[in-house]
């Protein structure tokens, strides 16, 4: 079971993450918990670092925000001990969680299960605090953010659990966010192929490095919610599981499985680029080597002159310091000028129904046309399409969307 923050926000959220979790046991399962901190509190302990010293060692930097998630696991386990429920917190150095690669983005090599399933196995539930682990040199380490999925998900597959269950404020995966379409539909089943082009367009439900584990290690996932009045059972979540489980439960896919948005995209244009062989490669050689994700990306038809335009995009976060790499590599790249833009919103159709249905791109583009949507990008996968479109026409293309693909809930 793995709580997020704010299911962690406090005495009265953490006693009522408790009681979930002495459900499960007086149900006859060993127990395994992993916990975020609270919510807020990362942020506040990033603050104190850049206060302290802005060029702050990365290995100090996870000695503080690791504690987050170490007052948690605390809490948690004393609670549950209030209750008559045995529990014992495991730090990520107790178990240990071992990683390798740098601080602060660190990534799990391997986990001792030993002593953890054994006390489990004694009926003693496993309070583990998220996001943190160890490295060789024996100092603590940190995931990067949202690590705790990750870490839930790495538990569960060492334990080899039945399921890893995932609490969040939403009690389930949705076929959008039902903020933006009321009626948007809870997904009782979602493939973790689908689930990973999800989370990396945009569905802020599951970290991505967390769906990308339980694919390889084949960990059942489940997603609901931990926001219950009183004794009441959480209801049932989404499911996030291999494509041959779905085919067991559903004979007949559904052709789209949900829509996404990502307002955090920004477009870069560079003009009038030697339409040449390695010119692309200066291009976005600079940009790799500064670990800028680079997205959509068009080379137009070359001109007279031997010259073409080349669109990407790039997370709107790192907008500025891409332009300000292209500018110092002006001279080896040979382009005439640089053209931004951060009011844009990327938006993607997602399923594996498209693997053998033709039409989906063009139902996406005619309805888009249809409300006198512009697209200025497009880029596709085997299971995914998606769209660059102005910022300001997000919300009517989900829902324009949601209803051309038959989504809306009846």
């Amino acid at each position: 079971m793995k709580f997020g923050g704010t299911s962690m926000a406090g005495t009265e959220r953490i006693r009522t993450v408790a009681k979930l979790v002495a459900r499960e046991v007086a149900n006859g399962n060993e127990v395994a918990v992993v916990v975020s901190a609270m919510a807020g509190e990362t942020d506040r302990l990033v603050n104190f670092c850049r206060e302290a010293n802005p060029r702050y060692d990365p290995a100090e930097y996870d000695v503080v925000v690791a504690a987050g998630e170490q007052i948690t696991s605390g809490l948690l386990a004393l609670t549950l001990q209030a209750m008559g429920t045995p529990a014992r917190s495991w730090l990520g150095w107790q178990l240990p969680i071992r990683t390798e690669e740098a601080h602060a983005r660190a990534r799990i090599a391997d986990i001792d299960t030993g002593a953890l399933a054994a006390a489990m196995a004694k009926g003693e539930v496993a309070v583990i605090p998220g996001f943190q682990g160890l490295m060789d040199d024996g100092r603590v380490s940190t995931l990067g953010r949202g690590g705790s999925d990750t870490s839930a998900v790495a538990v569960a597959a060492a334990l080899k659990a039945d399921r890893c269950d995932i609490y969040t404020d939403v009690d389930g995966v949705y076929t959008t966010d039902p903020r933006i379409v009321a009626r948007a539909r809870k997904l009782d089943y979602v493939t973790y192929e689908e689930m990973l082009e999800l989370a990396s367009v945009g569905a802020k439900v599951l970290q991505t490095r967390s769906v990308g584990l339980a694919m390889k290690e084949g960990v059942r996932v489940q997603v609901l919610s931990s926001f219950v009045e009183g004794d009441e059972a959480p209801k049932k979540g989404t499911m996030i599981v291999s494509d041959e489980e779905i085919e067991e439960h559903q004979m007949e896919r559904q052709l789209i499985t949900g829509i996404a948005h990502d307002k955090n995209e920004a477009k870069i244009i560079v003009t009038r680029v030697p339409d040449k062989p390695g010119a692309v490669a200066n291009i976005f050689g600079p940009l790799a080597a500064a670990g800028i994700n680079v997205d959509m990306i068009i080379q137009n038809v070359g001109r007279e002159k031997g010259e073409t335009d080349v669109t990407f995009t790039v997370p709107a976060t790192d907008l500025i310091r891409s332009i300000d790499l292209l500018e110092a590599a002006k001279d080896k790249i040979g382009f005439n000028r640089i053209i931004s833009d951060d009011k844009v919103a990327k938006i993607s159709v997602v399923g594996v129904g498209m693997k053998s249905h033709a039409g989906v791109a063009s139902t996406m583009f005619r309805a888009l046309a249809d409300r006198g949507i512009n697209i200025q990008a497009i880029s596709t996968s085997e299971i995914k399409v998606s769209v660059l479109i102005d910022e300001d026409e997000t919300e009517l293309a989900v829902r324009v969307l949601h209803t051309a693909y038959g989504l809306d809930a009846d």
